[in-house]
């Protein structure tokens, strides 16, 4: 045990609780970042309190079945089974827990401004049924001062003093849903706290569970640290897919370019284009920064216009598409479209900000009669708090059925898809994420003549 005394009684207390695996962990908000958070913790023989107000998770999590691919329904059983899990939907319980990670939603509203409803909620929980000697750490993505200047207040009070007798920090996650290669445990962890001790305490935490953990100065820092990464990845998807747009006037293949580009070893790193960005994440936390720093008078040149580009890029291709079916002597309007791939990116369930629901929706608005496949997701909603959704209307059990449709227009190249079958049964293909030719056609014994397949 490490006796950290100039700290006080109560570091000292959790930091020995934490080292011997005997705090109790709770992780408020089951999704795609707070249940894999969870299942790490049961692993490495911790107790975790799991809470959500979404009953239907708490249900099926009792139930020993997992609703996100990345967790097998056989982790949540081992969890359950030996009482290392515990799921509930009552806050009272945040009182029995030694350090809390709040891992909840951080949508962006109508106007694109950032929306911490969440956040608040679950903090007034805490006040609600807090003890004294919690660790409290923020995982949700949000702008540079949230922790400081929204948490912190809302927490301290003359009896809670944090870096005394509670501690707060932050430490982004840094889930990318698909991954089979990073996942909880080797995904180095940010943290920054409020003092020096919260850090420790957070680090002390992290260490459990992931192989390495990065001390950053304060919450600020920790919080610029997610918004920078995702940052970068917007502002370089929407100069790719600018490049795609020009590449098509021009005649080139941008695929070409890029896998050209990639064979250069240092300087560059090759971004794909597609129909936009989708997910928790890019679309959103570039936003949250702009935001923040509009209140200081600044623009945000590069993200603005990256945002401007990738939100533009569903109605590139609808008009591309228009422009595909002219060529057939055939209108957009009434035209039989299928969408194969509604997920933001490959092999996943979550269509969250994914450009295929604006495909869609500008599809639905130019009156054309759109269906769409996706292995993972039987229905979308196409407006947020809209009870109407489009339910997946075929069973992709015969690929010959494409051959119904006016264009094909792929927009998520899941593994599912089998590629020589959509190439034989498609009149017409509008390929925006060049799966079509990750394969060798030459490889395909007799390539069918009647293939009409257009590229992003």
């Amino acid at each position: 045990m490490i006796l950290l005394s100039k700290k006080g009684i109560f570091m000292d207390i959790l930091i020995e609780k934490l080292e011997s695996k005997q705090a109790r962990i709770g992780i408020v908000g089951l999704g795609y970042v707070g249940l894999p958070l969870a299942i790490e913790f049961t692993t490495k023989n911790l107790n975790v309190v799991g809470f959500d107000v979404d009953t239907n998770k708490i249900e099926c999590l009792n139930n020993k079945k997992s609703y996100i691919p990345d967790i097998s329904s056989e982790l949540i059983g081992n969890a359950i089974d030996n009482q290392r899990l515990l799921p509930t939907n009552d806050f009272e319980m945040l009182k029995l827990c030694d350090a809390i990670c709040i891992c909840v939603p951080t949508p962006l509203n109508d106007n694109k401004e950032p929306d911490l409803t969440f956040i608040v909620a679950v903090i007034g929980q805490i006040q609600k049924h807090r003890k004294k000697g919690q660790l409290i750490v923020l995982e949700s993505t949000t702008y540079p001062g949230t922790t400081k200047e929204i948490v912190l207040p809302m927490l301290e009070t003359s009896d809670y003093k944090v870096g005394a007798n509670y501690f707060l920090a932050f430490s982004p996650e840094r889930i990318d849903p698909g991954n089979k290669r990073f996942g909880v445990q080797n995904t180095p962890k940010i943290v920054g706290g409020i003092t020096k001790s919260c850090t420790i305490a957070t680090s002390t935490l992290y260490k459990l569970i992931v192989d390495n953990v990065f001390e950053v100065s304060d919450t600020n820092s920790a919080e610029m640290v997610k918004i920078m990464e995702n940052s970068f990845r917007a502002i370089n998807i929407g100069f790719v897919n600018e490049m795609a747009i020009i590449c098509e006037k021009l005649g080139i293949n941008v695929w070409e370019v890029i896998q050209a580009a990639s064979t250069k070893p240092f300087g560059y790193m090759p971004f794909f284009p597609s129909a936009g960005i989708g997910g928790h994440c890019i679309p959103i936390d570039p936003l949250y920064l702009s935001w923040k720093m509009k209140q200081l008078n600044y623009k945000t040149r590069f993200i603005d216009v990256a945002d401007d580009v990738n939100s533009h890029m569903p109605h590139y291709v609808v008009q591309r598409l228009i422009g595909l079916l002219n060529d057939e002597c055939k209108a957009l309007k009434k035209a039989k479209i299928l969408i194969l791939g509604v997920a933001y990116k490959k092999d996943i369930d979550d269509y969250r900000e994914s450009p295929s629901i604006e495909v869609i929706k500008l599809l639905q608005e130019m009156g054309s009669l759109v269906e769409f496949y996706d292995p993972y997701i039987t229905k979308v909603y196409l407006k947020h708090g809209d009870e109407n959704s489009l339910k997946r209307g075929l069973d992709l059990k015969s690929y010959d059925m494409l051959k119904d449709f006016d264009c094909v227009v792929l927009l998520t190249d899941h593994t599912y898809f089998d590629i020589e079958e959509i190439l034989y049964s498609s009149k017409l293909i509008l390929d925006t994420r060049d799966f079509l030719q990750k394969t060798n056609l030459e490889k395909i014994e007799i390539v069918p003549t009647h293939i009409n397949l257009h590229k992003l």
